[in-house]
């Protein structure tokens, strides 16, 4: 069993990358076309189930991707709980609590990384279970299915830091000689990648014996 993961399309709160766990924030316009456009671009693949999380923006997801009425609503596939910090960026998050972490910290109030692992291991034994032999859409949000690739990979859950997932993204997860192994991932339309900024991690720090020595020069 093969599972295609689907984020939701944007909302105003992704958007301007605010925390969203358990507040239900309708899809915007621009969402709605990513959804629609979901459905074309997942033409003619055959799913042997869909599962999808219970908040509004997902099962709109779902609808507008044509993937339903087969969908089957699952709880354990709603958003990380955020608690206090629901509806505030990183940033926001960061004034009051310099350096924190979602996947090492979890929510102020909310559900700890540990849960959150815990609810998708749940949820890839109940899709496991509940579905036929085939390729399964998963529709949910971008924090749980990143902790949903970490269960399935049998990593721990830090690792789901390293897993970025845009909105109305498709992502695959398979098996290659018997292991869970990812096929694809976070494969985006245009809309979601508008205005991003690619920073990349911090250039790692130069060796004091290297000190002095000239920069290196590009061949060719």
């Amino acid at each position: 069993m093969a599972l295609l993961l689907i984020r939701h399309g944007e909302t105003e709160w992704s958007r301007s990358r605010r925390h969203t766990g358990r507040t239900d924030v309708p899809l915007t316009a621009t969402g709605e076309g990513e959804a629609a456009d979901l459905g074309r671009r997942l033409a003619g693949t055959a799913f042997s189930a869909v599962w999808t999380s219970p908040a509004a923006r997902a099962r709109a997801t779902a609808r507008l991707a044509g993937l339903t009425p087969d969908a089957v609503v699952l709880d354990d596939l709603a958003e990380f709980d955020y608690g206090a910090y629901e509806g505030l960026t990183t940033r926001e998050i960061a004034r009051t609590r310099p350096g924190w972490d979602l996947w090492r910290d979890g929510g102020d109030r909310g559900e700890s990384p540990g849960t959150v692992l815990q609810r998708a291991r749940r949820a890839l034994a109940t899709i496991a279970a509940g579905s036929r032999p085939g390729t399964v859409a998963v529709v949910s949000h971008g924090h749980l299915l990143r902790a949903l690739a970490v269960a399935y990979l049998g990593l721990p859950v830090e690792a789901a830091g390293g897993f970025m997932l845009e909105v109305a993204s498709i992502s695959i997860l398979d098996a290659e000689h018997g292991q869970p192994a990812v096929r694809l991932w976070n494969l985006a339309p245009p809309t979601a990648l508008a205005g991003a900024v690619l920073t990349g991690p911090p250039p790692p720090a130069r060796a004091a014996d290297d000190a002095g020595s000239p920069p290196a020069t590009r061949s060719g």
